[in-house]
């Protein structure tokens, strides 16, 4: 199974001479293909901070990131940007919808950037709103639909161009119990039926406890990982929890 992020030794250091603060200190991470893996930590831990440099919207100070084959580390802006377009997919905790679009233009807007076939852009659509019950709403504006209804076409657009990896950083933070519970279903089908592989910062252990493999971060280094196997959701929650005891929480952001 081949990787499709190789992580070595990243370090991100902010401030400089008297007023350095380390966020990430000499991490080393890989996610193979049609991995669904978590990323969780008490606040100020790294976390958020690991997701950016993995994402190209921050840079690390040092190491080397490889993301399906290639070194993003020296990439030019340009090339960067094309990068994101066809290899990664975004999902935030605040949707980042446009509200001057329907549900299907926001949807369809990688596609169009991309200049794909019309007819093929259609098919895309249909398929990927039908995966996430959203077809009903393809005319509708983000503003007549709810959070839930909002988080599913962000997960719409950001893997109907089906990239390489899909970037959730607290997808369900804003998003009520059940909501939350039929995003993370629709993102396990989408991990376990078309293997895509899925890289979630959260401080939800309910929504870790859908990954195949949590890691925690402490104080900018690797605490420990869990993997599910066998396990049973429920259980794996329960062992989540027991970490999360342990590092001393992670119930917010952190930088």
């Amino acid at each position: 199974m081949r990787a499709i992020v190789e992580a070595k030794q990243v370090k991100k250091v902010y401030g400089s001479k008297g007023s350095v603060y380390t966020a990430l200190d000499g991490i080393d991470l890989t996610v193979l293909e049609g991995e669904f893996v978590g990323i969780m930590g008490p606040s100020g831990s790294g976390k958020s901070t690991l997701l950016n440099v993995l994402a190209t919207i921050d840079l690390p100070t040092s190491g080397d990131i490889v993301i399906d084959g290639t070194s993003i580390i020296k990439m030019k802006e340009e090339e960067l940007s094309a990068f994101r377009r066809t290899k990664l997919g975004f999902l935030f905790q605040d949707y980042n919808l446009l509200d001057t679009l329907t549900v299907k233009e926001n949807i369809v807007l990688p596609l169009a950037l991309s200049k794909t076939n019309v007819t093929v852009i259609e098919q895309k659509v249909e398929a990927i709103a039908d995966r996430f019950g959203i077809r009903a709403l393809l005319d509708k504006y983000p503003y007549q639909i709810s959070g839930g209804q909002k988080q599913r076409t962000a997960a719409c657009r950001a893997i109907v161009s089906k990239p390489s990896l899909l970037l959730a950083d607290e997808p369900t933070g804003a998003l009520d119990s059940k909501s939350a519970t039929e995003l993370l279903e629709s993102l396990k089908d989408l991990n376990e039926q078309d293997r895509a592989t899925i890289l979630m910062v959260t401080h939800d252990a309910f929504a870790a406890s859908y990954c195949k493999r949590v890691l925690f971060i402490k104080d900018g280094k690797m605490f420990t990982e869990l993997v599910k196997g066998q396990t049973s959701r429920k259980d794996f929650f329960k062992k989540v929890l027991d970490v999360l005891s342990v590092l001393g929480g992670g119930a917010n952001d952190d930088i």
